[in-house]
């Protein structure tokens, strides 16, 4: 059972839409059970931090991720859902899930730099990674934030981009994977990406 977890931060139609592309019928749902449950989740979102860990927590679903992670349920976060994984954002000083050690951070504003970094860019692919592979160098994938992750452990930082500094873009560390950018909305290539999830035995991966 693929899991595309709901917490009101948007993105879950195109999610849906690109699973079922794939020939894959997913669970929306926003009950913890669930979510503890799953055999892979995708964990999507756009917003603010403060609001979506505030929307987790009431829900039950922050300890519900948690518990999920610690099973060993392949995970996918997914542009907000690539931030609130670790300790700690900068937007809204918030207290994140601290599922990767590590802070989420503002784009710097140099004069001349278009904050949301919005449109399609290349990632500089770190080290092969399941979820990423079989993807051209040439590829670019579509983007639309003002913060990144920054983890702790340069070990899990997968692939970088270039926007004002050289970010971290896709991530992953035991059985989690993310991407800043959205593969549900960067064509065939991002198709790739959910389609390699899919497949991915995250056991494989230290």
């Amino acid at each position: 059972m693929v899991v595309v977890i709901d917490y009101q931060a948007g993105n879950i139609t195109s999610v849906v839409r690109s699973l079922r592309a794939l020939g894959v019928d997913s669970v929306v749902t926003a009950a913890p059970e669930v979510v503890r449950q799953a055999r892979r989740v995708v964990f999507p979102g756009v917003g603010a931090a403060g609001e979506a860990m505030a929307i987790l927590q009431d829900r039950g679903l922050d300890q519900a991720l948690r518990d999920a992670f610690a099973r060993g349920a392949p995970i996918l976060g997914i542009c907000l859902g690539a931030q609130i994984i670790l300790d700690y954002s900068e937007e809204n000083h918030t207290p994140c899930l601290g599922l990767i050690p590590g802070c989420t951070r503002a784009l710097p504003r140099p004069p001349g730099l278009k904050i949301p970094h919005m449109g399609w860019n290349r990632v500089a692919f770190q080290r092969p990674h399941p979820v990423f592979t079989g993807l051209p160098d040439a590829a670019e994938y579509y983007f639309v934030h003002s913060f990144y992750p920054d983890p702790r452990e340069g070990a899990m930082v997968l692939g970088l981009t270039e926007h004002g500094l050289s970010f971290p873009s896709a991530l992953g560390w035991r059985n989690l994977a993310a991407t800043q950018f959205h593969p549900e909305k960067s064509g065939r290539f991002g198709l790739k990406i959910l389609e390699n999830f899919l497949a991915w035995d995250s056991a494989d991966v230290e």
